[in-house]
């Protein structure tokens, strides 16, 4: 048996050799050589020591056999101790290039990581210092270990990291840094119970014009709740093909018609579209429910055969349809997808589509999000988690952020999309620049899944994170578009959070859009987001509706009144959150 495995391990020298000696010719005609030497090396050593474990797991499973391979072995380790590295010595000496080989394609360098490992893996080894291990660790106790082991390369207790070196002639090309770009908003479009256009759903804003009113598209007498912010009229003709407008879901055709709106606002017709590499333009348009008609008409359908479904129900009901069909309008080919952070959704949108866009990956981005909830699902499943006004009698006064007499809030349906672009590149199209996108940033409560934190940590850090990011000071921060949802717990929450970050700012102006157009989830971020550029642009700030009765310790100088108010705004922030504890906040300026 010695007999036999002194030829083994004979044998297994002789195909290093030959692998050495091989790879060594292949050197001569490739520059990929090195790394293939590399492999080759440790694949021969790899058998040797598989041959190794193979053997030992076959044929010595008996305590005889056992205590007979002992033997064997202790008489192996006999002359590897005292001959075994001139004989290693002499295979290399061997051939000449062998050596150069080694210290060429391999760096052995110890790895600290496994040497903390007190020897655990320490074993006999060949080829001095540098070389490959021959018999796994004597403190192998399974198979588990032994794979462990042989991947580890360990030599003489410790073990060595193998680090590959390029070929002399070979050039490594590092990616170049690219100058953070600055990014601004060229296009705004929006789709909302007072009103499908910028200007027109700000001035009415700005007069304190309600969109909420009693729900007309299906009756609501099984429910307690009766009133949302409905879009009464709304048609897609010249923005969606009549085909897709009867088969698409509402929030997919809200979305779409916010989209190209906001592209013809930013003066992309069909000659500058055909400009564009659209390879650099894409689409981030997010909703938190997606298309809740299409599911539920699915589902109905299935009671009678699946035969009966709308074949399209399951990409017509998911996320991501709006940005997809959109992109395949346009032909853009630069990155698309959706977000769904509930009613933070536009916000993290936006944020996603702006850092395409300073990292250099992108030149225009339209960025938001679209919800269609005003449904008899919608309205059942806010209603069961006791989430909305009831004030029925009174649609109009029924959304009153901040306000001791509030309820809940109210559903609303829209959507809202921005056109963020790349400044240098709408400076050589010439585009209007309506405002400045700083940056913004996220975190989570990590607290429960609809109500907010107490003390309202999550907030904090969001916009003192949002603040460092932007790299602005907290006292140029002079409006804040506030979540302020009309929620009891939320609104007071969100208050304290902005007095603690922004309270010694005297010039300092808060309020919601949602006191007149209801709550529209995962659009409302966008939204807002328009009516806080149009703010900077037209240097006035929309009332907040129905604060007739402060919570207390609410400071009136800081939150707007029941009329528009003036302000030069220097820089404005808006934030979003949504259940499951998602936190968003984003700043705008004028473009300077």
């Amino acid at each position: 048996m010695v007999g036999l495995y002194s030829i083994g391990i004979i044998g297994v020298f002789i195909w290093v050799l030959l692998a050495l000696s091989l790879s060594l010719s292949l050197m001569a005609s490739s520059a990929l050589a090195s790394p293939l030497c590399t492999w080759l090396v440790a694949a021969c050593a790899s058998v040797a020591f598989e041959k190794d474990q193979l053997t030992s797991s076959s044929m010595f499973h008996s305590p005889k056999r056992l205590s007979q391979w002992a033997k064997r072995k202790k008489l192996v380790l006999k002359y590897i101790t005292r001959g075994g590295a001139g004989f290693a010595s002499n295979l290399l000496s061997c051939n000449s290039g062998v050596q150069n080989l080694m210290s060429s394609s391999l760096a052995f360098e110890p790895c600290n990581e496994y040497n903390s490992s007190k020897g655990h893996y320490s074993s006999i080894t060949f080829c001095g210092d540098t070389g490959f291990s021959l018999f796994g660790s004597k403190k192998a106790r399974n198979r588990r270990q032994r794979c462990i082991n042989r991947g580890a390369n360990s030599v003489s207790g410790n073990t060595l990291a193998v680090a590959v070196r390029p070929a002399n002639g070979v050039i490594t090309e590092k990616k170049q840094l690219v100058k953070q770009r600055r990014v601004v908003v060229t296009g705004m479009g929006v789709v909302t119970p007072i009103g499908d256009n910028p200007d027109v759903f700000y001035d009415n804003l700005l007069e304190g014009v309600s969109g909420i009113s009693e729900i007309q598209s299906f009756d609501c007498s099984p429910f307690p709740t009766k009133i949302a912010g409905e879009i009464k009229y709304f048609s897609p003709d010249g923005w969606v093909s009549p085909k897709l407008s009867k088969r698409a879901d509402k929030f997919t055709l809200y979305s779409l018609t916010a989209g190209k709106k906001a592209l013809a606002d930013a003066g992309i017709t069909e000659e500058v579209l055909g400009k564009l590499d659209k390879n650099r333009c894409g689409i981030i348009i997010g909703s938190a429910l997606g298309g809740m008609r299409i599911f539920h008409d699915a589902i109905e359908a299935l009671e009678v055969s699946y035969r009966k479904m709308n074949p399209f129900c399951i990409p017509f009901a998911t996320t991501n349809i709006g940005s997809a069909i959109l992109a395949m309008d346009l032909g853009w080919m630069g990155p698309n997808y959706s977000i769904s952070t509930a009613c933070a959704t536009s916000n993290f949108c936006i944020l996603n589509a702006s850092h395409h866009i300073m990292s250099g990956e992108s030149d225009m981005i339209l960025c938001g999000g679209s919800d269609a909830a005003v449904l008899p699902i919608g309205l059942g499943g806010f209603s069961a988690c006791g989430a909305l006004s009831q004030r029925n009698s009174e649609p109009t006064k029924a959304s009153r952020p901040w306000d001791t007499k509030r309820d809940g809030f109210v559903i609303g349906d829209g959507a809202g999309v921005l056109l963020l672009e790349d400044l240098e590149h709408a400076k050589r199209r010439g585009a209007k620049i309506y405002a400045e996108f700083l940056g913004g940033s996220v975190s989570c409560d990590a607290y429960h899944v609809t109500k907010p934190h107490p003390d309202g940590t999550g907030i904090v850090v969001c916009i003192e994170k949002a603040l460092a990011n932007s790299g602005v000071a907290k006292e140029d921060v002079n409006y804040i578009n506030a979540y302020a949802s009309s929620t009891p717990m939320g609104d007071l929450n969100e208050y304290r959070a902005l007095i603690h970050c922004f309270g010694k700012n005297p010039e300092l102006k808060v309020n919601s859009t949602k006191s007149m157009t209801g709550h529209l989830l995962g659009a409302s971020g966008a939204v807002e987001a328009v009516a806080t550029v149009k703010a900077i642009q037209a240097g006035w700030v929309h009332p907040n509706l129905n604060l007739e009765s402060p919570d207390e310790g609410m400071d009136m100088n800081v939150v707007v009144g029941p009329r528009k108010e003036p302000l030069d705004i220097k820089v404005a922030l808006s934030n979003s959150f949504g259940f499951g504890g998602h936190n968003s906040s984003i700043l705008f300026a004028p473009y300077k």
